[in-house]
């Protein structure tokens, strides 16, 4: 393939969306884009860039997202890897990939502009009005609960709600999502991280992170471990407040209007 061809489009070619608006791209996808043709070789540069995810301190289970995938042979099915990556994850895998290839000197470009261009808008969050920041914050935790949910799964736990309401419950002092919802005097299934403030948000948000990591740098397996895991990181969170001087969560205002009102509001 020439040079000529390789533009920004064969990367926007390959990309998705998800429901929620969030982009990815499949690795095998980038494979064939990066002109690898053998998945071992590949994979050996996604492992160099999960690495270098570990070490930047990022959430390499939300960069990173298992995907495999069921194929018929012909003969038989098999599984085979693949991953869901974030901009950032193509990012790191084109800085490792092998910088002889015309092509990977172009995803570099790519990448290095996408990601720089996140980040600019990240560095301008002291300037947002308070309900900006909500939003802002809002996307993250949204982002960040999908990751925590499927490492739940991995780790065999089957009631979702009886998990998350136990990181609830150490955050706000054995508070469930009901109990906070009705201290909140939310209508019956109005979603209460769309009543929080950016404050608010930002302590679920870390609750969220480093449980997440936790449970992953930690292996955890089973419903009761994975709970227990929760309200534990809940509790320290809890706590890193208390001892920062800060407002607890359940005596942090409630905005007078919802994350959904203010979306209505704007259509």
């Amino acid at each position: 393939m020439k040079i000529e061809l390789y533009n920004n489009k064969i990367f926007e070619d390959i990309k998705h969306i998800d429901e929620e608006g969030n982009e990815y791209w499949y690795a095998r996808e980038l494979q064939k884009v990066l002109e690898y043709t053998e998945w071992r070789k590949f994979k050996g540069i996604i492992d160099k860039a999960i690495k270098t995810c570990v070490v930047s301190q990022n959430n390499v289970s939300y960069n990173f997202v298992d995907a495999d995938k069921i194929v018929n042979t012909g003969v038989a099915t098999k599984k085979i890897k693949d991953y869901k990556l974030s901009r950032y994850a193509c990012y790191l895998i084109v800085m490792n990939g092998d910088t002889r290839k015309e092509v990977i000197a172009l995803g570099q470009t790519y990448f290095a502009i996408q990601t720089r261009k996140q980040e600019l808008i990240e560095s301008n969050y002291y300037n947002l009005t308070e309900d900006e920041k909500r939003i802002f914050n809002r996307e993250l935790t949204r982002k960040g609960n999908k990751a925590l949910t499927e490492t739940a799964k991995k780790a065999g736990v089957v009631n979702l709600d009886k998990f998350h309401n136990a990181g609830y419950k150490g955050l706000y002092n054995g508070e469930t999502a009901n109990d906070i919802a009705k201290r909140k005097k939310l209508r019956y299934r109005e979603d209460i991280l769309d009543n929080m403030g950016s404050s608010e948000l930002i302590a679920n948000l870390f609750r969220i992170d480093q449980t997440n990591q936790r449970m992953i740098n930690e292996d955890i397996k089973g419903e009761k471990n994975s709970c227990q895991t929760h309200y534990k990181v809940g509790k320290i969170v809890r706590k890193a407040i208390k001892d920062a001087g800060g407002t607890m969560p359940e005596d942090l205002p409630t905005p007078k209007k919802s994350l959904k009102e203010l979306e209505n509001k704007k259509r």
